[in-house]
Formats: C-alpha cells, sequence, structure tokens
C-alpha cells in the first residue's frame, strides 16, 4: 500500500492542515476541523471553457469549505463568517490553463447582498481575474497576479475566476466568505465564460478577448495594500481573524463599507 502523500504548503494558513496533491485531499491536524472535499470534474466545467472538448485532468480542482481551528468554530458561526480553501491540479484544459469556471456571488439571504470574498495564496502560482459585471459592457477588467503569501480582495458583484499560472506545479489557496455563500453562473454562462480568456503560449500566461463582450482593456497587476480594510500583507488572514475577530465583518456585510467599493482597484 502507498504511503500518504502529504505536503507542507509554501505558506501557513494559521492552522494545522496538509495537501495530498496527488489524490487531491486534505489531511486535517488534531485541533482543526473541515469537511471531506468536494471535487470537480472535467464535464462540469465544459461549458465554460474556450474550448469545450479540450482535454485535461479528470479532478481539475477539490474545494473544503468551512475550516478552521477548533475553538474557534462556534465563534465563527455566530458571525456568519466561512473559511474555505482550495487545491487546483497540475496541468491543463487543451490551451488553457487549470481554472475555475468563472462566477458572481449570488445574493445571500443572510445580508440580503452580494458579497466580497477575501483570497489567500498558499502554495502555486495564482491569477484571480475580476470583472466589475457580466452584462455585455463588463466594466473593468484586472488579472490580479498572486504567489504564495499573497492576499487578493474582490468586490461583491464582481465576475471573477481563480487561475493557476503554472501548469507545472499544483495551486492551493483559502479565502473568507460569507457561510450562506451562493454562486450566479447564469450571465457568465450566457457569454460562455468571461471578458478574457487565459491562455497557455510559450511557457507564459496570455490573454484572449471574448467576442461577447464589450470590454475595457485587460488591466494586469500585483495584489496592493489593503489599509483602508485593515487587512495586514502577507499575514496569514486566518491569524488576522484571530488577532481581530471584527476585521473581516465586512465579507458578510459588504454594504457596512459602501463607501470602499466604489472605483475599487483590487
Amino acid at each position: 500500500m502507498c504511503a500518504e502523500m502529504k505536503e507542507t504548503l509554501s505558506f501557513d494558513p494559521g492552522f494545522a492542515i496538509e495537501v495530498d496533491f496527488e489524490k487531491m485531499v486534505y489531511h486535517y491536524g488534531q485541533d482543526t476541523f473541515g469537511p471531506i472535499v468536494e471535487r470537480r470534474m472535467l464535464d462540469s466545467i465544459r461549458p465554460s471553457l474556450m474550448d469545450p472538448t479540450c482535454t485535461g485532468p479528470d479532478v481539475v480542482y477539490a474545494i473544503a469549505m468551512d475550516v478552521g481551528q477548533t475553538k474557534d468554530r462556534e465563534e465563527l458561526i455566530r458571525r456568519n463568517l466561512l473559511y474555505g480553501t482550495v487545491l487546483y491540479a497540475k496541468g491543463r484544459l487543451g490551451d488553457e490553463p487549470i481554472r475555475s469556471q468563472g462566477h458572481i456571488h449570488a445574493v445571500s439571504a443572510s445580508c440580503n447582498e452580494s458579497t466580497p470574498e477575501v483570497y489567500e495564496i498558499w502554495s502555486g502560482k495564482a491569477v484571480i481575474y475580476m470583472q466589475e459585471s457580466a452584462k455585455d459592457r463588463c466594466g473593468r477588467c484586472f488579472a490580479v497576479e498572486g504567489l504564495p503569501g499573497d492576499i487578493i480582495l474582490v468586490p461583491p458583484g464582481w465576475a471573477h475566476a481563480t487561475i493557476s499560472a503554472d501548469p507545472d506545479q499544483p495551486l492551493a489557496f483559502g479565502a473568507w466568505c460569507v457561510r450562506d455563500y451562493g454562486f450566479d453562473y447564469k450571465d457568465v454562462r450566457a457569454h460562455r465564460g468571461l471578458a478574457y480568456f487565459p491562455i497557455l503560449a510559450d511557457g507564459k500566461l496570455q490573454w484572449r478577448h471574448n467576442p461577447a463582450y464589450d470590454a475595457e482593456p485587460l488591466i494586469v497587476k500585483r495584489p496592493r495594500v489593503y489599509s483602508e480594510f485593515g487587512i495586514e500583507p502577507s499575514v496569514a488572514i486566518y491569524r488576522q481573524y484571530e488577532k481581530d475577530h471584527d476585521r473581516f465583518m465586512f465579507v458578510v456585510k459588504a454594504s457596512n463599507v459602501k463607501e470602499q467599493w466604489e472605483n475599487f482597484i483590487p
């Protein structure tokens, strides 16, 4: 019988967790809670790919929603705050990198609004792609490049997708979100994807405009420091929650910081 291939992450998320990228599963430490992963299969995301007939890994990514330290679980539930984490396989989807299908956060019943999300990269190289809407005129478009330890904030109501920028290594990341999260795929699927398709060419990530959108030029950038939200750079977002339980409450009620979303730059 083969031994489990537990691997240490490049960035410590602030709780005891190891990954097995071969089997696409997590191993939780004694004081860490978390669910069995949900796997997203290639066939389930084909409608949003540039080439729906492409080849790629059968398990594209695996999701574990509601992870953290056991001592914090009741308080997280009370605050309606949830920490989720995702593993991406190595490889590619035809000419595209491994990526999510793209969605908007649906309106949550708990707050009656779409909610933001705070990402943190653990291992690999990520690009969080986001655009202001998924309507024909989709507004500003950003591709934010993230490395282990980087924090990237997606505003409420924006269409977005997470992309693994290096096909030779798997990707792992975590994120704060609202507990009663939901995904709205309707407009993204109506346009057969987001406004820009990521393409792997000559070992580099490139971008191709989706003609279904009237899109503004794509802005490719590194993440900035979100000081207006009190977020500390390069400090695990879980540890920041432990330090200040109110720090990420804007995630569960975005309208409490309405002025921060005006002309937001990720």
